[in-house]
């Protein structure tokens, strides 16, 4: 499994999940803006430059790998902040593991019939609107591995991972949660993050206007800022 650890030795630990087709670098610009925590990023297996799993994993299969990575790292009740796709890892993760605080981007929790989340999720990762702002290192790491560059181990495991429905998980997280969202998301639609904050036992939700499914990188200072206040 490959991870990065850095920031301060004595600050509380923060865990931080990559969307689908990204990797660790994805989530260094929030890692990096956070001095004061001790901060943990991974590579989930198949991205970036952990191996891909043998067989097709679930949802299920990522949350006892980030089991046994955090017990391993010796890291307990983390503060988690996942996107998209590591946002769903998250939920999961805090429905059954003690966890200080939440922070969930654009992370889609509940399956609707009527629309592919598969389709939209790949939809969101292509080039966006905006993104010229973030330079090339941005536009490089944006939906590399998509559905038809995908493995078929990880396009299978990418199936899985959609068809799965996470609301009774989401029901049981007690730690306070916190949702960030850009108005235009159209991977996780915006009414998905205000269903899924009244699921939420101490749940909130911060609506970016104009942002899309990457608005904590669109809207980065405001981002840093609100987690500031809610850390």
């Amino acid at each position: 499994s490959n991870y990065i650890q850095y920031g301060s030795e004595k600050g509380k630990d923060i865990v931080l999940l990559h969307g689908w087709g990204q990797n660790i670098e994805m989530m260094m610009p929030l890692g990096n803006n956070l001095p004061n925590y001790h901060i943990t990023i991974v590579d989930f297996p198949g991205f970036g430059k952990s191996s891909e799993p043998k067989t097709s994993y679930t949802i299920y299969d990522y949350v006892e790998w980030l089991e046994e990575l955090l017990k391993e790292l010796n890291i307990h009740k983390p503060i988690i902040m996942g996107h998209s796709f590591g946002g769903r890892v998250a939920i999961l993760y805090a429905s059954r593991n003690p966890v200080e605080k939440l922070v969930l981007f654009g992370a889609p929790c509940i399956r609707h019939e009527h629309k592919s989340l598969k389709e939209n999720i790949l939809k969101g990762i292509k080039k966006l609107p905006g993104m010229n702002k973030l330079g090339e290192y941005a536009k490089n790491h944006i939906g590399s591995p998509d559905y038809r560059n995908a493995s078929p181990i990880m396009r299978e495991t990418l199936v899985k991972i959609v068809n799965e429905d996470l609301s009774n998980y989401a029901k049981k997280i007690e730690c306070p949660t916190l949702l960030i969202w850009g108005t235009n998301d159209t991977a996780a639609p915006i009414e998905d993050a205000r269903e899924l904050e009244s699921l939420l036992i101490d749940g909130g939700l911060v609506e970016l206007p104009g942002c899309t499914h990457y608005a904590y990188l669109e809207a980065l200072p405001q981002v840093i800022n609100i987690l500031n206040n809610f850390l």
